[in-house]
Order: structure tokens, then sequence, then C-alpha cells
């Protein structure tokens, strides 16, 4: 088996762009082909956000805690297992490499169809065999977790008007070095996208992890893909918060009873660590020449990640990149027993969607609607059921 540990580290540096550039239309092609090119990272990062982001990033990824701590009989009610826990709460139903069930995080998942239509709860047309995209949204009540859904919807849609503005960017390059590649493409299928998915991410604490381990789950270890393992995101582009540190040893037990006196404050924002607890966890992105580069996002940046959709309706000319995220080692006791306590918590956004990770940490994916074509043969149905059927 390949082992990651061994593979050499690059020093190079995420592309960084900023919001008025984009809307400005004025970010140069030379620009896009190092951030998205063959010999790329495939991300750029996007600052000069606007004022309320990281407020909503900060309140959504303490959510992630909130939400993962919530009794068992309280979380099963958020599941949806006719699709395939692709919405709602979902923890150990995913596959990862080796055919294992992934415990090590928890994931709840959301359709982005309101950014199209406010009335819209599920991906639109008739897929009745594609519950995985079709079945409507699950939250959880406002007694349990109070603004949770009235936050992750405003969240989302922050990050998919910036997803918009990259899509459009992606839509003069590919316009002006692609023959017959049709205008607007990209911004068009992300706009009114109604199978854009977002995934908020909890990355289990190393403790809490291990007690959930089975002989079916991996344990946790010390390799670098052990908390995400390697993977192509299979949309257009995952949009990506990033990651918030947490020490749970803070937090009183959940309570199935929100209104018990014992129960804490589901709706407030909870301290953010620094950093995390090793300076080598985080999310790597592995290029072509077989290297890992650690990348940083700053709190009040977005990341844009390219997916396998993206290369193949710019016909090579953005490349998909392997990524996966690394915890912070094997549980152990004395000087870092206190950080095995710490949770890591995200957020991915798929424009058309994509699979991701966990912390506080938050990616959005923008995908395309289910019968829109990304090649001669296949619509996003095609190669999403695909990829669904592969991991689940």
């Amino acid at each position: 088996m390949d082992n990651l540990n061994n593979r050499p580290q690059n020093t190079q540096e995420a592309v960084t762009v900023s919001l008025e550039a984009l809307r400005a239309g004025t970010v140069p092609f030379s620009t896009l082909e190092a951030a998205f090119g063959p010999t790329s990272l495939g991300i750029i990062l996007v600052k000069d956000l606007p004022s309320q982001y990281e407020d909503l990033r900060h309140r959504l990824l303490s959510y992630s805690s909130h939400l993962a701590n919530l009794p068992g009989e309280e979380l099963e009610k958020l599941e949806c297992p006719e699709a395939k826990w692709l919405i709602g709460w979902s923890r150990g139903r995913e596959t990862l490499k080796n055919g294992v069930y992934d415990t090590l995080k928890g994931s709840y998942y959301v359709n982005c169809a309101f950014y199209k239509d406010p009335s819209l709860s599920s991906a639109s047309g008739d897929y009745p065999s594609f519950p995985e995209y079709t079945a409507p949204n699950i939250w959880p009540s406002e007694d349990l977790l109070p603004s949770f859904r009235s936050t992750f919807t405003e969240l989302c849609t922050l990050i998919i008007d910036t997803a918009v503005l990259v899509a459009r960017a992606c839509d003069q390059y590919a316009s002006s070095t692609i023959e017959g590649y049709k205008p607007n493409y990209l911004e068009t299928i992300v706009k009114n996208s109604t199978t854009t998915k977002a995934r908020l991410l909890h990355y289990f604490p190393p403790l809490a992890a291990a007690a959930a381990t089975t002989s079916e789950s991996p344990p946790p270890t010390a390799h670098q893909d052990d908390w995400c393992a390697t993977h192509l995101d299979h949309g257009c582009l995952t949009g990506l918060t990033s990651a918030m540190y947490v020490d749970e040893t803070n937090l009183p037990p959940s309570s199935s009873s929100p209104s018990s006196s014992s129960s804490f404050s589901t709706s407030s924002p909870l301290p953010e660590l620094l950093h995390p607890p090793s300076p080598d966890s985080g999310l790597y992105i592995l290029s072509r020449t077989n290297t890992t580069t650690k990348i940083t996002i700053p709190h009040d940046n977005l990341a844009f990640q390219t997916g396998q959709a993206l290369e193949i309706i710019t016909r090579g000319k953005f490349k998909a990149v392997p990524h996966f995220v690394r915890g912070y080692g094997s549980v152990r006791t004395g000087e870092n027993e206190r950080a095995m306590a710490v949770a890591r918590n995200t957020l991915a956004v798929f424009t058309p969607r994509r699979d991701v990770e966990d912390v506080i940490l938050m990616i959005m994916v923008t995908e395309p609607n289910l019968d829109d074509p990304i090649d001669e043969r296949r619509t996003f149905a095609d190669f999403a059921r695909a990829v669904v059927q592969r991991n689940h």
C-alpha cells in the first residue's frame, strides 16, 4: 500500500484573488491557469468577502459540534436511509479505502435547491430512482437547534454567490481557449442548479472516534489521510471554509430535552482554537508529481476546489486534484490527552455535488442539474449515480 507519510512535501502556495476582481471580471487568465491548470494545486482562495461571512462561518461551524453531540435518538430522527444517508445526518454509512465504514466523522447533508427557488427543498426533475438528490431536506426543530436552518441557508447562499463569480471567470477563460465552448455555460450551471449540495462535517475527537470504532470501521491512526481518505470531488467547484477546531471537553453532556436545565445552549457560538493540536493536521492536496501540499485557508477567505465535472467540461484545461484530510495521530495519553478531545468542523458545498470533510471546516460544492450534459455521452445524473454507487 502507498505510504502517504513518505511522500515529499511541497511548498507551493494556493493562488488568491479578491472578490472585487471576480466581480469586475479582471482576473488574468494566467492566474486561473496557476490556480486550476495542469500543474496547479486545483484550488483558489477568495479574499475580501462580505462583512457577514466570518460571523456566519463561526456560527454554523459551532452548530456542527452541537449537532454531533445530540443524543443518538435525536440524530436518528434526522437520518434518511432511502437517500443513502445523503440527506440529513450520516455517520458510519460511507465506505472509504479498503471498503471500511467511516465512523471518524459525521456529516449533515443539505440540498441547496433553495438558492434557485426558496420553495424547493430538493432537486427538480422526474428522477424517482435518484432519492440521493430528490429527497426533501431534513431540518432539526428550532427547539433543538435554534436558527440552525437560517444560518445554514444564509451561508450557503453567500458561498454559491461567490461560486457563480468563480464560474464566470472560468467561462471567460474557456471561451477564449476551447473551440466551440458554450458561452456562460459553467455560470449558468452553478446559478441554476438544483443539485448543489452542502455537507457540514464534524471530525470527531480521537477519543470519541475510538469509542465508536467497531471491527468494521477504521481506528484512529497516524496515516496522513486518516480523517478523510485521498479522493477526487466529482462536481464542478467545491466551496470550502477554513476548518474550525473546538475543544469539546468544555461541552456539557447533551440532553434529549432541549429545555432541560442541564443542556447547553445549542445556538451559542463556541470558542475556536487558534491552532490545530498538531501543525501537520488539515487539508492536503496530492500533486501529479506525487508530492503533498498542506492548504491553509484564512478564516476570512473562501476556497474553491476543482472537481471531475469541471475537468470534463473544460476538456482537461482545468484539472481535478486528489486531496485528503490528515488528523493528529493515534489516541495517546499524557501531554496529548487534551488534544484528544479536539474536534474539527467544516462545511462543503458542491456545485454540482461531490463529497467532503470534518472539525469545523465548511465546504460547499456546486453541481449541475441532473439532466445537464457534462460530455457527449453522459448527463450529470449518469455521472453522479456511478459515484454514489461506488461510495455507498
